[in-house]
């Protein structure tokens, strides 16, 4: 008689139903997907902390030229980012690059380029990258000695007719306190710019006036800057439809997406912007993707284009890359920035960084000192002109100012923000009615207040919400400056 394995003549073996069988069968398949699934999830978060965190050292360190070990103890374990003190770091000096892992988990390195910034490895090589790097020599101040914004020279002894000195040093003082050890602010640096000169600055330990810092999304409206530039040259028009090639298929609607929808934060693409979930689009797209426009260019329509606002970096990314395409060589896109607009506008520290398929991170990516920031808010309070040469179209600030139908309360403009969110009030008392702004994450902002021929630039790292208040903070600083024409 055959018997099973294992069981004994004359005993019978207990038998499972078919059913109950079926259903354990089931058990296991699912408990061994959701193990992997897990699994999976984890991995996806730890690559997106290691590319946060080799992106963030590589540019602090080659970039902001800081000390590898202040980067990593206030930029990435203090208050609001304590979850990236399980990632272990590697910095080479000599080969100018940093890699960061989980342990070893889903390691990622980024590697500095001059001018270019740091860059993520993804989907292309290391020396690929480097290959590609145009020459991006910073040319000489002209000048040097002469004042802000022509050299770097700062004169705090002229007088400034009408502002009240005293509450202005109060007010940059108030700016760098810390009420709250459990809520820092963490301001790094504020340069106030009056009728075209620098009137108050200061700068926290360890940070000085030629720093470039990172500006997060106030390189949106550097972006926006390098758009109108291309306007002028009769290469882009905002009327300009079926901009990328992804989206030229019969049929698909998203052809019908304008750069002006684009500007305006209206494509009506699905794109999460969530900062609460470090899987959302935003820090997938950012920390997790080599070629991080086509990432944001394969979501569908949610909405016909023009007609649903919501703030997307994913949609300037988008509009890097369609600059990119106006140009006959990566080089001559890559070298842009430098050529007609930081160089211009005397902007020797500033890059913005291309991500590893050679787009510029039009939305996020921008370093440059407090006063080069100052130089950018400067250029739009001067309606696009720069000591007498006009470098955007006439009408561009008009535009990027004009209020987008369906961003609530005319919160937006064209990739710019018209009035402070998360503010009770926007300030006590308020700001300027005509004031608007650079707005980045943890705080960064570029303030302009025409009727005050105001330019005020705040650099930190405020990671905690509530801790800082843009209109709060800044308006004690606003005060102190009489309306213009007085």
């Amino acid at each position: 008689m055959n018997v099973p394995f294992g069981v004994k003549p004359g005993k019978r073996r207990a038998m499972m139903p078919p059913l109950k069988r079926k259903t354990w069968l089931w058990l296991v398949a699912i408990a061994a997907a959701l193990v992997v699934a897990g699994s999976l999830h984890a991995y996806r978060l730890a690559r997106v902390g290691s590319g946060f965190s080799a992106e963030i050292l590589c540019g602090g360190v080659f970039v902001s030229g800081r000390v590898p070990e202040d980067v990593k103890t206030q930029d990435l374990s203090g208050p609001g980012y304590e979850p990236l003190r399980l990632f272990r770091h590697t910095v080479e000096r000599d080969k100018e690059r940093v890699t960061a892992s989980l342990y070893g988990l889903a390691a990622q390195t980024a590697i500095y380029r001059q001018g270019l910034g740091c860059t993520l490895i993804d989907g292309r090589g290391e020396d690929a990258l480097r290959e590609e790097a145009p020459s991006l020599a910073v040319p000489p101040l002209a000048g040097p000695e002469a004042l802000w914004p022509e050299g770097e020279r700062v004169d705090f002894t002229a007088p400034a007719q009408g502002v009240d000195r005293a509450a202005l040093d109060t007010a940059v003082g108030a700016a760098f306190a810390e009420p709250d050890p459990a809520h820092p602010r963490n301001t790094r640096a504020l340069v106030v710019v009056h009728r075209g000169r620098i009137v108050a600055e200061r700068y926290a330990p360890g940070f000085d006036a030629s720093m470039p810092l990172i500006g997060w999304s106030m390189t949106k409206g550097a972006l926006n800057a390098l758009v109108g530039s291309r306007v002028r040259d009769g290469k882009m028009a905002l009327t300009d439809r079926a901009l990328l090639p992804e989206w030229q298929g019969e049929g698909d609607k998203r052809r019908d997406i304008s750069l002006d929808d684009l500007l305006r934060m209206s494509s009506g693409l699905a794109f999460d912007e969530s900062y609460d979930d470090p899987l959302a689009d935003v820090t997938v797209m950012l920390f997790a993707r080599g070629d991080m426009a086509k990432f944001a260019a394969d979501k569908p329509l949610l909405h016909p284009p023009g007609t649903h606002w919501a703030y997307a970096s994913g949609t300037s990314v988008i509009i890097a890359r369609a600059v990119r395409a106006t140009f006959a060589t990566e080089q001559d896109y890559l070298r842009y920035p430098r050529e007609r607009l930081f160089d211009p506008l005397g902007m020797r520290s500033a890059m913005v960084t291309a991500d590893a398929s050679g787009t510029l991170v039009g939305s996020s990516l921008l370093y440059a000192s407090a006063r080069d920031f100052a130089r950018l808010g400067l250029l739009f309070l001067q309606d696009g002109v720069w000591q007498g040469e006009r470098l955007l179209p006439q009408g561009w600030v008009e535009y990027t100012l004009t209020p987008t139908k369906d961003a609530p309360d005319g919160t937006h403009g064209a990739h710019m923000w018209l009035k402070l969110p998360g503010s009770d009030g926007y300030g006590e008392p308020p700001m300027p009615d005509d004031a608007y702004y650079f707005l980045g994450h943890d705080a960064q902002i570029i303030a302009v207040v025409p009727s005050r021929d105001l330019v005020i630039v705040r650099l930190g790292l405020t990671a905690r919400s509530g801790a800082w208040d843009h209109a709060k903070d800044l308006a004690p600083i606003v005060r102190t400056f009489p309306p213009r024409g007085r």
